[in-house]
């Protein structure tokens, strides 16, 4: 028999709101910022919202994970150490952290897991963080299955997370200095200025023209649902959702369109099963097509895909819906299959490439009154729909009930009656009531059923099966005993007290205890790619044997340094791969990328490392 493995489905919290309506709609791990230095610096949340997600997330086993993952100054670390107690207390899970230096705090027995800032791609990396004392690690986006498999088959007790939906950075996570670089905004602080979502002009060494105005290293959303049992069986056990900055009806979505692949997963493969408790009832049907995205890839999984760029625009398209037909008047007709709503959001690439857009007014069978000036379009222009009205307001309402599987017995005692009340973890509470015993003059256990049945707003359902004798409600009684309705209702009411308290008393809190370790790092010294900002850092890599350590690029800059480490490669992206394609370039290296304001970028191409390095080459004269 396989071994049973508990997988966890981990979604994202800008805030409170989106927390609760991650948990309520599926996630068994939610991820948010701290109060201070987390990746995406728009996204702190205040201790009090924190320990309100924590209490609501434990009482379906769901785990709460909080965001501390930018490299720190010597000064914050004091105040880092001390918002590290202050999380535990509010009863946090774990810490997803980039800095070393935090393993060298005082800390509080909490786990630490490493960031994918961390730039977790190698067999060798994993392990070090593993015997460090990392309890889960944060892969690279870019790996593929087999590489993925690999590093677990190196260490298979540790937990390895993986992104499977949302956003994608060009650049190997942590190893982006771009926007440091060009507008002195740290993307390792939490400040980053998203410079690979900017247009660029491709030249060539002879100032050739090769793209003029395209988002060249702008790339598409991840999406991997359709991988998402080649991932379990690769050995992931934490499949990430990207989107702290995302609204809450992204998060909505997402995480129950993947809550229910994952499910359907379940049902087939006994060996996997949810890292939480409870089932989700939705009010709507999941598209992840009718959120935020620019297009979707599978990114380098399933080995290099020429179809990872978004060129044309950083913004979401959204949904293909057909294409413009003709223009009459006040309306357009539109050839397409699916239809369009009252109020839907527009948008179509004009002749220059740009995206434009349009609110639709109202909308008569394949016939579009847009709000507002007339759009003019071209015959045949694909039209997008990146809002979906009707769905939006779907979502803007409650739209999913997650529920614990319970079971009633009601019995009598000498001197009365004892209600128990059992769930689909084991929790089980027993009451006892001292109560006269008359004898009904009718039946009662139908009444009986539905009463104890009636959970309404509580986070239970009564399920049969949960019972040894089949029955959700089972009555152990010798007669037809006389139990007034209101009776019963105030035991039904103190038992599920009862019980909520006792899943929030036994919760599993992993512990981690730190102790300093030492084995050795796999490398003998580290460039200002290690992002080592602070000496708690240094001293971090000084005890694993680093002979020398630069100091991190927001530091000290470095002059000619790589700016973006990158998968996505251009000259593939062209056709033009020496070692995939064969292809050969009409152009003279080096190529270089132009940014709208004159710096420019030079592209160096690894191909042993099968990487694209962009180095900025020329700072304009009036910065």
């Amino acid at each position: 028999m396989k071994q049973l493995r508990h997988i966890e489905l981990l979604a994202p919290a800008r805030n409170l709101e989106c927390g609760l309506e991650a948990v309520r709609h599926g996630a068994d791990a939610v991820y948010i910022g701290a109060p201070r230095f987390g990746a995406r610096a728009a996204a702190g949340n205040s201790l009090a919202d924190i320990a309100c997600l924590v209490s609501f997330a434990h009482l379906y086993n769901v785990r709460v994970y909080v965001a501390l993952n930018t490299i720190l100054k010597e000064e914050e670390l004091a105040e880092t150490e001390q918002m590290i107690h202050d999380l535990y207390q509010a009863g946090v899970d774990a810490l997803i952290v980039q800095d070393m230096g935090i393993t060298r705090l005082q800390l509080p027995p909490i786990p630490l897991h490493a960031s994918t800032q961390t730039d977790n791609r190698t067999p060798q990396k994993v392990r070090f963080l593993a015997e460090a004392g990392f309890r889960q690690v944060v892969l690279a986006r870019e790996l593929s299955l087999e590489e993925i498999r690999a590093i677990h088959q190196e260490v298979p007790q540790t937990a390895l997370e993986v992104f499977v939906h949302g956003a994608l950075c060009v650049s190997y996570s942590g190893q982006c200095y771009a926007s440091q670089a060009c507008f002195g905004r740290s993307a390792n602080r939490g400040e980053c200025a998203q410079f690979c979502r900017l247009p660029f002009t491709l030249t060539d060494a002879d100032g050739r023209v090769v793209v003029r105005d395209k988002h060249l290293l702008s790339l598409k959303d991840l999406n991997q649902i359709d991988l998402l049992e080649q991932l379990l069986d690769a050995g992931v056990t934490s499949l990430k959702i990207e989107g702290r900055l995302k609204e809450v009806s992204y998060v909505k979505n997402v995480t129950a369109a993947y809550r229910q692949r994952l499910d359907a997963i379940y049902r087939r493969r006994p060996e996997y099963r949810s890292a939480s408790s409870g089932s989700c009832r939705y009010t709507f049907q999941p598209q992840l097509e009718k959120s935020f995205s620019r297009g979707f890839t599978h990114y380098f999984l399933q080995g290099r895909d020429p179809d990872i760029l978004s060129p044309d625009t950083p913004k979401s398209l959204g949904e293909e819906m057909g294409t413009m037909k003709e223009q009459r008047g006040g309306y357009l007709t539109v050839a397409g299959v699916k239809p369009f709503h009252n109020g839907d959001g527009v948008c179509y690439l004009d002749e220059q490439g740009r995206l434009q857009g349009f609110r639709v007014n109202r909308v008569e069978n394949n016939k579009l009154y847009p709000a507002g000036e007339m759009p003019r379009i071209r015959p045949r222009t694909r039209l997008y729909r990146n809002f979906d009205q009707a769905f939006e307001r779907l979502l803007a309402r409650p739209s999913s009930d997650r529920k614990i599987g319970v079971c009633w017995e009601l019995a009598e005692t000498k001197w009365g009656f004892r209600l128990t009340l059992a769930d689909e973890d084991d929790n089980r509470v027993s009451l006892a009531f001292a109560a006269e015993k008359e004898p009904a003059r009718t039946p009662q256990a139908d009444n009986l059923r539905t009463l104890l049945t009636r959970l309404g707003e509580t986070p239970f359902e009564v399920i049969g099966s949960l019972s040894s004798d089949g029955e959700g409600v089972s009555l152990k009684l010798t007669r037809n005993w006389f139990l007034p309705s209101s009776v019963v209702t105030e035991w039904r009411r103190k038992a599920i007290e009862r019980l909520q308290a006792a899943r929030r008393i036994n919760y599993r809190r992993e512990l981690a205890v730190w102790h300093p370790t030492t084995h050795p790092y796999p490398a003998a010294s580290l460039t200002y790619l290690g992002n080592v900002m602070n000496p708690a850092a240094r001293s971090f890599y000084l005890s694993h044997g680093l002979q020398h350590i630069d100091p991190a690029f927001e530091a000290q800059p470095v002059e000619g340094a790589v700016l973006m480490f990158c998968r996505h490669c251009l000259r593939y992206s062209m056709g033009w791969c020496p070692s995939h394609q064969h292809g050969r370039s009409p152009y003279r290296e080096p190529y270089y990328l132009t940014a709208s304001d004159g710096r420019r970028f030079r592209l160096q191409f690894d191909c042993r490392a099968c990487q694209m390095k962009v180095i900025e080459e020329h700072k304009p004269a009036n910065r």
